[in-house]
Order: structure tokens, then sequence, then C-alpha cells
């Protein structure tokens, strides 16, 4: 495509592991020009995580394919100078510090709106700018316990398990941080006002729970695990082990989904209507599953329209092609070498940059401005190249 979405946006990366970079990667694919400044010999800690291909990290290309990258010494102030004189032809900065970090550097949003009134600053942080807990640390893990998310579901000794991913990272701060920038851009198409966005993770988790919060503001207090229809405690919403050691996902919630599931796997009559003995349907419906072989219900369940599947291998998903490992969005190893298939976007094909190779953003020394040449800019001070 010549001209993409973003194709006239300039993003000035200031953030490091997941986030912000995958956020920042989004806007790339919609065609954002995208500098990422990060500290120089070593660069983002995600450069150093494996797997690897060759002398490339996977985790890296997959977050940051495509951008341009130069190491900056965030601590000496002639390097903050440049860093603001970059940020000055920005469209979007996106800052991941913790909060008083950015303003102590002199790279707060008072210090770059001084040099470019119209910017959209987006600052991701695990708790918000203020608060008790704005200043703490926090991983992905930390910010779903406090939540209240990681303690809905247990296992049977009332112990919470690991999360499937990193949940708290990318659906409280990834996604609101892509979402408040663009809508944030399109504001300023209208007002020419810039905007500082705060994206706190732990407090954006509240999205994923709108059920149980809907529950408590009706009344039905919080969810208790084991207890809920989503948390357990209810036999159409569950998952049993087969014979195998494999598992079954069962969430036949509708009626005529529950119904169909109940005769094909020869529930007994009588447990059809499970209302007022969930307990006893679970344990006669674990009992079935038990009884057969993950291919057993597989094949069984392969043709029916019950919401009712087996828990995939990696490979049985990929076979399946729900797990794409051989995209054609591509990536150059830093030596120029050989080529590796990175993550599948999630923007629509009409919406992002043409599949293909894109360089591995080696570590560069920053000479003069980063920028690309561009030929059309929304910035509303008409700034261009």
């Amino acid at each position: 495509m010549t001209t993409l979405p973003l194709s006239d946006v300039r993003v000035l990366d200031l953030s490091s592991l997941l986030p912000g970079p995958l956020a920042t990667e989004m806007l790339a694919d919609a065609g954002a020009d995208v500098v990422k400044l990060e500290r120089p010999d070593a660069g983002d800690e995600m450069r150093s995580y494996h797997p690897r291909h060759g002398e490339a990290s996977a985790n890296y290309a997959i977050l940051n394919r495509g951008k341009t990258a130069y190491g900056v010494d965030f601590k000496d102030p002639s390097q903050i100078e440049t860093v603001l004189q970059i940020a000055a032809d920005a469209d979007v900065v996106v800052e991941q510090f913790r909060p008083g970090v950015a303003e102590r550097l002199g790279l707060g949003f008072e210090a770059v709106r001084a040099v470019n009134p119209d910017v959209i600053y987006c600052s991701i942080s695990g708790y918000g700018p203020d608060g008790p807990h704005a200043g703490r640390a926090g991983h992905d893990l930390n910010y779903l316990a406090e939540s209240g998310l990681l303690g809905v579901v247990t296992d049977p000794a009332g112990s919470p398990g690991l999360p499937v991913t990193v949940l708290a990272d990318i659906a409280g701060g990834t996604y609101p941080a892509v979402v408040n920038i663009l809508l944030a851009l399109r504001q300023r198409d209208r007002t020419g006002e810039g905007v500082h966005i705060q994206v706190p993770m732990a407090q954006n988790l509240q999205v994923l729970s709108y059920g149980y919060v809907a529950t408590h503001q009706a009344g039905g207090g919080w969810p208790r695990p084991s207890a809920e229809l989503l948390t357990g405690g209810n036999p159409r919403y569950r998952i049993y082990a087969t014979a195998d050691g494999r598992h079954v996902a069962c969430a036949a919630l509708e009626q005529k989904f529950w119904n169909r599931l109940a005769e094909i796997v020869d529930l007994d009559p009588s447990l059809h209507d499970d209302a007022g003995q969930e307990a006893a349907v679970t344990a006669a419906l674990a009992d079935r599953f038990a009884s057969g072989t993950a291919d057993h219900w597989r094949a069984l369940l392969a043709n029916e329209d019950v919401c009712t599947t087996v828990v995939s291998t990696w490979e049985e998903a990929v076979a399946a092609g729900l797990v794409e490992v051989d995209s054609p969005d591509r990536v150059a190893t830093p030596d120029g070498g050989a080529e590796f298939a990175t993550n599948r976007s999630p923007l629509a094909p009409t919406l992002r940059r043409a599949a293909g190779t894109v360089p591995y953003p080696s570590l560069e020394t920053l000479h003069g401005s980063p920028w690309s040449p561009v030929t059309a800019t929304n910035r509303s001070a008409g700034v261009t190249a």
C-alpha cells in the first residue's frame, strides 16, 4: 500500500520490554515511522532474551521489527537535549518509566510539550501516576494478583495458577495505549491540541473483570472460586480430564449446546437439568470424559455445535491453522543473513504494511535527525521533515 493509516505519523518510543514496544510495533505496522531509543551498548533488555535465532533475540524481533533504534544515555544531560530535539518533531511519544522518572530525566510531558505543543504523550505504568501504589515496581503477575483476577479461578486445593500469558502487559498496557493514541490523534485532527495519556496497567484490568463488577453492583457480591458460572462452579464451563491425561474444555453455556452435549456424552437423563445439582452433574460429566481419550472426544465432537473442544497441544494448534509459524511477516537477522518469521499482526491486512521482510533493529549511533523523509503530516502545526 502506498498510503497507510499512520504513514504520516512519527513515533518516538522511549519504552522497553513488552507493553510499550508492542504498542509502537502496532503503530509501525499501520505505517508509523517509529524511532526507538534504548540504553547504549546493551540496548533494550529484551535484546538479551532467549530464544535466539542466530544473534537475534526472537522476542525482541517480534516486538520491534522495522523500527529504527539508537543508543542514548538518558543520564547524560547533553544527550537529553538531543532527545528533546527528536521529540520536537514527533507526533507521538511513548514512555514506560516509573512515574516521576521521565520528569527527573527532563523528558516528562511538560518538557516535551514545551518544544512540541501538540504532542500526543503516552505514559504506561504499573499503577498510574499517583496514589499509594504509584512508585512500586511490578510485573504482569503482580498486577493480576493485586487486581483480584488471579485468585478468581483456583485448583482443588484453592491455589491460583499461573496465567496463560502476560495478560496485564498486553490487555492492560499495550491495547489501551494503542486505542488511546489513535483516539488522541483523531482528537488532535479536530482541535489541534495534544494530550498526556496515562495507561495504568493494573487498573485497566478492570475491563477484563466487567462481569464480576456487574454482579457486584447488582448485589451479587464478588466472585468466589469454584462457585460461579465462570469460576468453576458450573458443569457447563469447566475443564475435564480425559483417559489419556489430556483435557477437554467445556463451554456449553447456552441451553441448546448443553442439551446436545448431554446427549453426545451419554449423560444420565436425570442429570440433564443441572440447576441445583451442579456438583453431581460436574462429577458425572468428569466420569464421562475420563472414559475416553482426547482423540476419541475430538472425533466425537468434531462436527457438533456444542462449544466443547479438546485442549490442543501447540503442534495441534499449528496443524489446525490456528497458530501461524510461517508468517509472511519476516525479519532479517542483524548480520543480514538468515530470515525468520515473526508473530502474526492483529491488524487487518488493508490497514497495515504489506507482509515481507523488515530489518532487525541494530543499535545505531545517533547522527542528526533520525526521521526518515515524509511527504505529508497530520500535525496541526504543519511540521514536516
